[in-house]
Parts: C-alpha cells; sequence; structure tokens
C-alpha cells in the first residue's frame, strides 16, 4: 500500500517535469522559426498580448492589464511598441469618450495567422510521427490540462482541434 502512495505521489511531478521539458523544446522550436514569420518579430509579452486581444477584440488597457496580470504603465508601453509595428490600433470607445478600445489591425492578424500557421507545421511533423494511439493519448492529456487549467487559461480552448482528432 505505502508503495503505491509512494508511486502515485512521483507521477505528479515526473508529470510536471516532462511538460516542462517540452515546453523546453516548443520554446527551441518556435525560435527556430520565429525569423521566418515576419520581419518585426514581437516580444514573448507583445505576443502575449496580441492573443488577448485576437480572444478579447475592443478591451481597454485596464481590461488588459488584469488579463496579464501587469500594471497599466507596462501595458500601455506593450501596446505602444505594437502600436509602431503596426499590430495594434486604439480607437474611441463607443460607450465611454474617456476610454480606447484596443483591437488588432489586418497586419497583426495576418502575423498571429501565420505564426499560428507555422507552429501547427512545426507540430504536425513531430505529431505526425507519433502513432494513433499515442496522438489520442496525447489530446486527451492536453485537454485534461486545459481543463485544469480553467477558462482564465493563457491559450485558447482545444475544443475545436477534438472533432479532427477523435476521428484520427
Amino acid at each position: 500500500m505505502d508503495a503505491n502512495r509512494a508511486s502515485s505521489h512521483r507521477r505528479p511531478k515526473e508529470t510536471a517535469q516532462a511538460a516542462r521539458e517540452v515546453i523546453e523544446l516548443l520554446e527551441v522550436l518556435w525560435e527556430r522559426g520565429r525569423d521566418m514569420v515576419s520581419s518585426a518579430p514581437v516580444s514573448a509579452s507583445q505576443l502575449r498580448v496580441l492573443y488577448s486581444l485576437d480572444r478579447e477584440e475592443g478591451i481597454n488597457l485596464r481590461t488588459l492589464g488584469e488579463l496579464l496580470g501587469s500594471t497599466p504603465p507596462s501595458v500601455s508601453r506593450l501596446c505602444d511598441r505594437l502600436e509602431a509595428l503596426g499590430f495594434v490600433q486604439r480607437l474611441p470607445s463607443p460607450v465611454s469618450r474617456r476610454e480606447l478600445e484596443l483591437h488588432l489591425t489586418t497586419p497583426g492578424k495576418a502575423y498571429l495567422r501565420d505564426l499560428r500557421a507555422r507552429r501547427e507545421e512545426a507540430l504536425l511533423s513531430v505529431i505526425d510521427a507519433m502513432t494513433p494511439p499515442v496522438r489520442k493519448a496525447l489530446l486527451n492529456g492536453l485537454m485534461g490540462f486545459q481543463d485544469a487549467l480553467g477558462e482564465a487559461g493563457p491559450a485558447p480552448r482545444l475544443d475545436s482541434a477534438v472533432k479532427g482528432a477523435r476521428s484520427a
């Protein structure tokens, strides 16, 4: 009984270590393709802003700061840089004359679309080498991880990917 208990306590740690290693490998994979995406690569913090605006189009700086867990001056500087790149636009709010809404521009949306396509292509080359049962286990594990993270998680939901992967 004690051996099972020790094993069950060790497994989450082993799983966390394996997940960390995969994340580090993904960072290397993303970094390799970064130069191919655009002549104006963005920092990780700026990318978080772009992802947030893609999910929450038209939010204000205060709301963006809450989503990112950042201070208003930091968020404002991030948006200044993204605006200079032509990826973000500040527009007057139709609700309040005192507020500005943040929107992705056409080049900002194109940057994200291209980045995501390149990342997906890189992932597919690895996932295609996996057996169908291992792919299914990976998908189930990722969905479980995302469910545990909750709705406030940093990534978009995997629900749309589930339909295609379950048929594989």
